[in-house]
């Protein structure tokens, strides 16, 4: 994890927790020090799944300042991330968007404005907009 300073965050939320670490450092690496990207993968023992414990702290440590962009791999991690929307308060939610992406392109999107201290809504159209960038 790195730390951020005022910029927005992104939560990476994955059943994997090597997954969502590795892309973490990968987006970190491209977004620079200003740019706090928070690894919310797999399950407590280690295994695939989500911990949804995890994604709420996760959320409600972000909901604040800059706030911070969601990004989910598939399934029960979204289920995850909706029920733990569900605990936060109107005040909280306003400092959060979730970002309907594919995890790898869009992390790097929202990472890359993110660092250019942009909102966190700016910074999930960011990685919405990569669903549509053809690779070949």
């Amino acid at each position: 994890m790195v730390e951020g300073n005022g910029a927005v965050s992104l939560i990476l939320v994955s059943h994997s927790g090597e997954i969502a670490s590795g892309l973490a450092e990968m987006a970190a690496q491209i977004a620079g020090p200003t740019v706090e990207i928070v690894a919310a993968g797999g399950a407590v023992d280690g295994s695939l799944g989500t911990d949804g414990g995890r994604v709420l702290e996760a959320l409600r440590a972000r909901a604040k300042g800059a706030g911070a962009v969601v990004l989910v791999d598939l399934g029960s991690s979204v289920l995850s991330v909706r029920a733990a929307l569900s605990e936060l308060t109107p005040e909280e939610l306003e400092h959060l968007s979730v970002a309907d992406a594919p995890l790898v392109e869009g992390a790097i999107a929202a990472a890359v404005a993110a660092s250019t201290g942009c909102t966190h809504a700016e910074a999930a159209r960011a990685a919405e907009e990569a669903r549509s960038v053809a690779k070949l």
